[in-house]
């Protein structure tokens, strides 16, 4: 468990990402691709849905013993709080309700945001789309661990604690490696998420609170569906930035497990995804991939090859344009 990591530093590249070039060979073969693009009309639905189970578990666990309170916060809070969260990366690219009506999408996000419990919607919808722009760019992707997260998490016992925190290095990580001056939109999902979460505690007490609160922090922790994380753009073999996951779990995260396909074509959404890859299927075929998102998770700790500072990152070139 004390085996130290031996890599001291980021895989640097001096190559663009692959994925704007892929796009392009793609669309110049199967232009039929194109008709996959746009809006996603059940999403909205499946979004509302889920809200809703989340308020009524808010109802039953107020009169639960706090064990099983626990309890069905890791079994079940957890699980449908971090599909939120990708229901939400599913909406910043507006999914919902298109690219005609982007304001839609971003106060529909900040409904979804509501059984989370962490204001998080318009921040996420900020940075995330420069992740696509600017994969792996250094002082812009926080998607990348800090210098601190790859040397301090260099050991198996310290990955594992790593991967436990991960909800807190994404909460930071932004202010440390690319701070952006904070907009209307996400006052206004702050104000509206902290109401919400007063009203909650003053309708049904601390339990439903725990439950959101504990739910999503467990979730996007150690937490099988949390492999996606490590999954997406770890390098586990060099050379390749992005993987794709094509096991169940994509039925509970719609599926962001098809990464490649999502970074080539983002405006398409995650249920026509596999689709992308049916089509396209000798661009995808033979990348590396994963059925196993639990695996991945350790495999990643076990490795003593692999650490924080195992992600490709690149200086980028000319004018940088960020949200």
């Amino acid at each position: 468990m004390g085996n130290r990591v031996a890599r001291e530093d980021y895989e640097w590249v001096y190559t663009d990402q692959p994925h704007a070039d892929r796009r392009k060979q793609i669309l110049a073969k199967y232009p039929e691709i194109k008709s996959l693009m746009g809006p996603d009309p059940r999403i909205k639905w499946i979004v509302c849905m889920m809200v809703a189970i989340q308020f009524l578990a808010f109802y039953l666990v107020k009169d639960l013993d706090w064990k099983w309170v626990l309890f069905w916060t890791y079994a079940f809070g957890s699980c449908v709080n971090h599909s939120m969260t990708l229901a939400i990366h599913e909406i910043s690219h507006n999914t919902a309700f298109g690219n005609n009506k982007a304001m839609w999408n971003r106060y529909f996000a900040i409904f979804a945001n509501l059984p989370i419990g962490l204001p998080y919607s318009a921040s996420f919808k900020r940075y995330h789309l420069d992740h696509h722009r600017y994969l792996g760019g250094d002082g812009v992707d926080v998607d990348i661990p800090t210098d601190f997260e790859g040397w301090f998490f260099c050991t198996r016992f310290r990955k594992f604690i790593w991967i436990i925190l991960q909800p807190l290095f994404y909460a930071i990580r932004p202010l440390c490696i690319n701070p952006k001056p904070i907009t209307q939109l996400e006052l206004i999902n702050l104000t509206i998420q902290l109401t919400f979460n007063v009203l909650l505690y003053w309708l049904w007490g601390a339990k439903p609170v725990v439950y959101m609160l504990a739910g999503s922090m467990l979730g996007m922790g150690l937490h099988p569906i949390s492999g996606h994380f490590i999954a997406e753009h770890y390098m586990f073999l060099k050379g390749h930035e992005t993987y794709s996951y094509y096991g169940s779990l994509n039925l509970l995260t719609f599926n962001v497990g098809y990464h490649n396909e999502h970074h080539d074509f983002p405006s398409i959404p995650g249920r026509r995804l596999p689709m992308v890859k049916k089509i396209a299927s000798e661009y995808y075929d033979d990348l590396p991939q994963y059925t196993s998102w639990v695996k991945v998770l350790y495999d990643f700790i076990m490795d003593d090859t692999l650490s924080p500072y195992s992600r490709v990152k690149r200086k980028l070139k000319g004018d940088v344009k960020q949200e």
